[in-house]
């Protein structure tokens, strides 16, 4: 049978992580890495400056190209692949020189050029009280100014980190006992709305898993038994652009990864493309 003249699909996988540490925790990325074998991995909260990231674990498995904005002990923002990347760049939506974003362009064979934005939105304090509490008022003009910055967006992107807001009544365990606790507060769901309508980012989670399907990946250490008491929230996103929206073909929580030894709070996401 002749070939033919069209090159064939190929899938492509992103994934996004906040691993709350990843020298901590460099046995479960390598685990997830071997199991799940994401293209491109976004990590949140590494912990850990750029001369000091793990780099030479990942390119022993084949994941040789890392793009880092770190920095010792908080916050870290990193993203790890087997696939080409170029364009590294970092914006101070903090305003004050934490790292909390890294940026690439994705050049993959077959895979169309991409902008990769990986982020970590600060997590806001305790009230959400814009009078009494100053990192809640930071997070919401760290929103404001990624919304700005959206609005310039020209090329098709894939957004994804955790952004520390489950926006839907469905994406927390209860809306009535955490509406006005932070990550579920009516001013972070209006601000979050407003950065997804900049750019008319489609929420790939919500996709798959419509409201008001229970859907999940960050469950507090509080809890005994997080997965008896299920106290969960989705603050770990993946936002693409209209014109990606065609080539998605799955998405998933891997929601097992909670219950590692000495795990993350956080589930990694990951989502499927076809090219």
């Amino acid at each position: 049978m002749p070939r033919s003249k069209f090159p064939a699909p190929q899938t492509f996988r992103v994934a996004t992580w906040n691993i709350n540490s990843v020298r901590a925790r460099i046995e479960h990325v390598e685990r997830f890495l071997k199991t799940w074998s994401p293209d491109v991995l976004c990590l949140q909260e590494t912990k850990v400056s750029n001369h000091e990231f793990p780099a030479s674990n990942f390119r022993k498995i084949g994941y040789a190209n890392h793009a880092t904005n770190g920095q010792r002990m908080h916050h870290g923002v990193a993203i790890i692949a087997r696939t080409s990347i170029s364009g590294q760049s970092s914006e101070d939506w903090q305003a004050n020189g934490e790292a909390r974003h890294v940026g690439v362009t994705l050049g993959a064979s077959g895979v169309p050029q991409l902008r990769l934005e990986n982020v970590y939105v600060p997590a806001g304090g305790e009230e959400p009280d814009i009078a009494t509490n100053e990192k809640f008022v930071q997070k919401l003009a760290f929103l404001d100014r990624m919304t700005a910055w959206a609005k310039a967006i020209a090329k098709p992107t894939i957004l994804v980190g955790d952004l520390n807001i489950a926006p839907l009544p469905e994406d927390v365990w209860s809306h009535k006992a955490l509406m006005n606790v932070v990550s579920h507060s009516p001013v972070e769901i209006e601000k979050l709305a407003a950065l997804q309508a900049a750019h008319n980012f489609h929420d790939v989670g919500r996709h798959f898993t419509p409201a008001p399907e229970r859907l999940y990946t960050w469950w507090s250490y509080r809890a005994t038994n997080w997965r008896e008491s299920d106290k969960g929230r989705r603050l770990d996103h993946i936002w693409i652009s209209p014109s990606l929206v065609k080539n998605i073909i799955s998405s998933q929580v891997i929601e097992d990864a909670r219950s590692w030894d000495k795990p993350s709070d956080h589930a990694p996401v990951i989502v499927d493309f076809k090219f």
